[in-house]
């Protein structure tokens, strides 16, 4: 159960409590508020996120109207965990690449892992516009391009930070999936082999041919031993709690273990720009 799931559970265990207090059945509740009685177990079973409308609602029903505001501060904790990319973006790619800047800065290791597509710390423009391009028709949100492009070259200023370190682990599938053209796959490959040679950010790739003993299910983000972001399609997940942090390490490593580094990832990356023309049209 993730961090998001396990608090909407718990929201919804004080909801029950505050009912029974007020002697009150399930059926009783939502008749005094005219919703469905079906409603009433969703939200006490946590398969259902209350509004702060909900909240203040039901304390107020249930003869406790003073809890509302303890109600509406657990919804809060909740959302910490939940972030649709649908609200987050309501102003603009840009505004929340900006937006990682607090993280970033208290960060001292970084470790990534994509399996999907190349991370935004080693992104060229024109494979990030793109990047921006499909979430802005995904999500329907503003098309703020440029400034979203400007951001993201800019936040890749921290992999020359001294006090940081990056471990950065890339899924052979992610550096062959077409998310440009031909131009812009070949330049954003030629961008990772520079990195790889470079040596700032300590970067392995995991050949498609590898066993592993672990599934790359999906990227994920594990900033310092606190903190996890995992981007799903239609949400951000802000994993806090140490039994959810621990599996993403665990997984970190056992990654590490099947990529190549140095030269042999570089060689690897170099074969995979080579067949762009002969995979192409």
């Amino acid at each position: 159960m993730t961090d998001y799931q396990t608090a909407r559970v718990s929201l919804g265990v004080r909801l029950r409590e505050l009912r029974s207090e007020g002697g009150l059945s399930g059926r009783e509740l939502s008749a005094r508020l005219g919703w469905h009685p079906s409603k009433v177990s969703r939200l006490e079973h946590g398969k259902q996120t209350a509004s702060v409308e909900d909240l203040r609602s039901w304390a107020r029903v249930c003869g406790r109207a003073e809890a509302a505001e303890g109600l509406v501060a657990q919804r809060r904790s909740l959302e910490t965990h939940y972030a649709s990319w649908r609200r987050q973006l309501a102003a603009g790619h840009g505004p929340r690449q900006w937006a990682y800047g607090e993280l970033d800065e208290r960060t001292r290791r970084f470790r990534i892992f994509e399996s999907a597509c190349v991370p935004g710390l080693l992104q060229t423009a024109d494979y990030a516009r793109f990047m921006f391009r499909r979430g802005v028709r995904l999500h329907r949100t503003l098309d703020d391009g440029g400034e979203a492009v400007r951001a993201r070259m800019g936040r890749q200023g921290i992999l020359d930070l001294p006090d940081k370190t990056f471990h950065i682990l890339l899924w052979e599938p992610a550096l062959r999936l077409r998310l440009g053209s031909e131009d812009v796959m070949a330049d954003q490959l030629t961008r990772v082999i520079a990195e790889i040679m470079r040596g700032r950010a300590e970067i392995g790739v995991i050949p498609l041919h590898t066993g592993m003993d672990v599934v790359p299910s999906h990227g994920f983000w594990i900033f310092d031993d606190d903190q996890v972001l995992v981007e799903t399609i239609g949400a951000e997940l802000c994993l806090t709690d140490d039994d959810a942090v621990a599996p993403y390490q665990r997984v970190f490593a056992e990654l590490t273990r099947s990529a190549v580094r140095g030269p042999a990832a570089a060689r690897l990356v170099e074969g995979i720009r080579r067949d762009l023309g002969r995979f192409s049209g």
